[in-house]
This record gives C-alpha cells, sequence and structure tokens, in this order.
C-alpha cells in the first residue's frame, strides 16, 4: 500500500510541475494578487474577471519570477472571465481539454501562483450538468462544473487539472457565493475569441418582455411543445418592434430552435446572430407564421 501512496503522490507532483509553466501571477488588485492561465505562446492570459479591479497598472509575474506588464484585452462579467496581453513572448501555453470525460468523483487539482511559486490543492468534481447553465449574472456556461476543492486566497483565476494533467476550467469563486465553480475550458475559448476579436462579449437582443404561457391543445399537438413566450411588452424602435412584432403574439422558436422559457430566448440570442436575419416562429391569433428579425446587440 505504502509503493502505490508514493506512486500516486508522486504522479500528482508531476502533474503539479507539468502544469506549472502554464500558470501566471496576476497583480490588479489592491489586496492579494490572483492567477491567470497562458493562453497562447505570444502572452494572451485568461484570469478571472472579479480579481482584475484596475483596468491600467496591470503586472504579470512569471514562472521564472521576472515580471511584466499587461494590458486589459477584454472582460465578460457574466461569465467571470477576463482576458489579458503580457508584454513579452515565448510563454508555454496551457494545455487544455474538453471536460466531456468528466464524472462526478474523479479527482481534479486546482492551482494557484498568487506568489512566486505555483501551489495546489486536491479535490474531486462534486456536480456536474449535462447541458449549458446559465450564471446569475445572465453568463452562459457549456457546462455547470462545481468541485469540492479549497479556493485559497488568489487561486481564482487558476487551471483545474484533470489527473491526466491536462487544464479543462478556470477556477472561480465569484459566480456562485461559497460554492468552488470552474469555467469549462469550450466557454473559455468560445468567450477568449469574442473578447480577442471585439474587445467584448457580444450578445442578441430583441428588445421583448415576455413570461411563459401554455399553449392551446391542438398548438401543442401541431408545434411539438406545450410552452411558448407571450411577449407582454416590445421596446419602441427595437428589432422586435421593427419587424413588426406585436403584444399578445407568443414566440415558440428562433431560427428553427424551440422556445419554451426566457432562458430559451435568451440561450437563442447569441452573439453570432448579431446583425443576422432570422425567422422568429410566433402564434398571432391562433395561427402559426414565421416573423424574419434583424438581431440587435445588446449594450
Amino acid at each position: 500500500m505504502a509503493e502505490e501512496l508514493k506512486a500516486f503522490s508522486d504522479a500528482l507532483a508531476a502533474t503539479v510541475e507539468a502544469a506549472g509553466p502554464s500558470i501566471v501571477r496576476v497583480e490588479a488588485r489592491r489586496r492579494l494578487p490572483a492567477s491567470g492561465i497562458v493562453w497562447s505562446a505570444d502572452g494572451v492570459i485568461v484570469t478571472a474577471h472579479h480579481v482584475v479591479e484596475q483596468d491600467e497598472n496591470i503586472t504579470v509575474g512569471l514562472p521564472g519570477g521576472e515580471a511584466v506588464s499587461a494590458e486589459l484585452v477584454g472582460r465578460d462579467p457574466t461569465t467571470d472571465l477576463a482576458v489579458l496581453r503580457a508584454q513579452a513572448s515565448g510563454f508555454t501555453a496551457a494545455n487544455w481539454a474538453e471536460p466531456d470525460d468528466l464524472r462526478v468523483g474523479h479527482l481534479v487539482l486546482a492551482l494557484g501562483r498568487p506568489g512566486k511559486t505555483v501551489q495546489a490543492t486536491l479535490g474531486i468534481i462534486s456536480a456536474l450538468s449535462e447541458a449549458s447553465w446559465r450564471t446569475p449574472a445572465g453568463g452562459e456556461l457549456d457546462r455547470y462544473l462545481q468541485t469540492d476543492v479549497v479556493m485559497y486566497p488568489g487561486f481564482s483565476g487558476g487551471p483545474l487539472v484533470s489527473a491526466d494533467g491536462q487544464v479543462v476550467g478556470l477556477n472561480t469563486s465569484a459566480l456562485l457565493r461559497g460554492v468552488s465553480l470552474a469555467v469549462p475550458a469550450p466557454s473559455i475559448r468560445r468567450i477568449a475569441e469574442m473578447l480577442l476579436t471585439h474587445g467584448r462579449v457580444r450578445r442578441g437582443y430583441l428588445g421583448v418582455g415576455a413570461q411563459p404561457a401554455r399553449l392551446p391543445a391542438g398548438l401543442q399537438e401541431q408545434l411539438g411543445q406545450e410552452t411558448g413566450l407571450l411577449l407582454v411588452s416590445v421596446e419602441p424602435d427595437s428589432p422586435a418592434d421593427k419587424a413588426g412584432l406585436l403584444l399578445g403574439d407568443t414566440i415558440v422558436a428562433l431560427d428553427g430552435e424551440s422556445v419554451h422559457s426566457l432562458d430559451d430566448l435568451l440561450g437563442r440570442l447569441s452573439g453570432d446572430r448579431v446583425g443576422q436575419s432570422v425567422p422568429v416562429r410566433i402564434v398571432r391569433g391562433g395561427q402559426v407564421q414565421d416573423v424574419p428579425v434583424v438581431i440587435g446587440e445588446r449594450s
């Protein structure tokens, strides 16, 4: 048993050592520094939004001990992500992996570099969702990824590492109070690319107020769904208003995807649809019809 424990312990230490070169210290607040993950070799760093309290005079501490200045590329408070660009090159990018193979009970390591050296804590995956999850702030993650790791001060923005040494998420203590969550790698990729391209996360906008409403039995059978979204308000000069949507209309689909609830609608209004004309299927006066709507951008 002692030999097995030693081998397991050595494997954990090796995993930390292998991940260490891709973890940096982020100094962007007055209190304790936080952590960041190297996204690309040219100095792009991903970290937690809540640890970047200043837009200027940001410093990144490198694995070798030196410190370099960095600029804020963009941030998304709704998913607690921020992207920095360090004024240096030759970084070691993290080994990212999809979290598809993770299961509740799998061992994970949370790593951070709030000081000059890497720190680590061991835990397990305590909860996972099979589908996307909307954060309390209104952002959308590809899945809910909760751990029982102890989030020591300065660990936010650091990597969650699987047992095979791959980075499956970015640790944060700010999305749910008192809960250790990780932003999964697919969400980081999507949001980081948007911030690098646009400097912000683009989100679609219709300009309606709505509430779930049960459809008549005949329409339920015709559409294959029980509920839709009844429009209770339409903002003047909004995309919905310009397209001719009216109070009392019930949205049942957007661009061919069913809409049952407000979360469904918000999830369909992704940034890639901004500026596009998409068909919105509505029920008006008991009749189903498609109305083309040019999706706006939420300010």
